[in-house]
């Protein structure tokens, strides 16, 4: 019987030899994934990963480098920060999905090695933040880098996202201010993807969504309920809402307020 190609039965030692000695490129970008998807923290999985993110055989038709981009995903999620040189090396590659997998993985690593790097990206402000011409991108994957930077509490880069709030592009303003509210606590920012909740546009509610689940903004828990979204996407934003107010403790839950209680209730009435 053929191997699954989406490894559905494979074992770590086929993952890893997948993604190092196969000719197939299908079985190596889904060995990425897989490993990623299972969060191996295997020194052989780790080290094969992070040699794929200068692999040169596997090309789309477009020039880009699909197994670079699923390397990156999964390095993200597997919490080893020896990966984040290598990483940021990839904000430079050709391949503009990459340099966005690189920023979103840097991300999750939280190593603020990376903040020069990510600044970088920035240069120029909006006068540089344009289309390429011929693609469904601009230059740079900004809300990827913006929304990286706020998650890695870059206070310096305050006035390099700051013009971002102006971009035409809303994913990217809304990335600038979700970020800006995780640099400065100011609820002006917070509030701006508040009212992106109320929109006409179905896909920058669902975005509006996840940030402020991200952000962990307890004003908006109402907001967010009533949404027109789906029920499954609120009830992931109110539970991000729900965790920044229920930090860990050593011993027994912790403790809730009247507030917490009320979003626990509007998590109840979504299911």
């Amino acid at each position: 019987m053929a191997e699954s190609i989406t490894g559905e039965s494979w074992t770590l030692e086929q993952a890893i030899a997948n993604l190092q000695q196969t000719a197939d490129p299908s079985l190596r970008y889904y060995a990425a994934w897989w490993l990623g998807r299972f969060r191996v923290e295997d020194a052989v999985a780790i080290a094969a990963l992070e040699s794929a993110l200068s692999d040169t055989t596997d090309r789309s038709p477009d020039g880009g480098y699909p197994l670079r981009r699923n390397a990156a995903r999964a390095l993200g999620k597997l919490g080893n920060r020896q990966v984040v040189p290598a990483l940021i090396q990839c904000l430079d590659c050709e391949d503009y999905y990459v340099r966005e997998a690189a920023a979103q993985a840097l991300a999750e690593l939280g190593d603020d090695r990376c903040i020069p790097a990510l600044r970088a990206k920035l240069g120029g402000g909006l006068a540089a933040a344009i289309a390429v011409p011929g693609k469904p991108h601009l230059v740079e994957p900004y809300a990827a880098v913006i929304e990286a930077l706020g998650m890695l509490g870059a206070q310096a880069a305050i006035a390099d996202v700051q013009p971002f709030l102006d971009h035409e592009v809303p994913t990217v303003s809304n990335a600038a201010a979700r970020a800006l509210y995780q640099l400065t606590a100011d609820e002006v920012y917070a509030e701006r993807l508040v009212a992106t909740l109320q929109g006409p546009n179905l896909q920058l509610r669902r975005s509006a969504l996840m940030d402020l689940g991200a952000i962990g903004y307890l004003p908006a828990a109402e907001a967010i309920a009533t949404a027109l979204t789906e029920n499954s996407l609120k009830l992931i934003a109110l539970k991000g809402v729900l965790d920044a107010h229920l930090p860990p403790t050593d011993s027994g839950p912790p403790p809730l307020t009247e507030r917490t209680i009320d979003v626990m209730l509007l998590m109840d009435s979504l299911l």
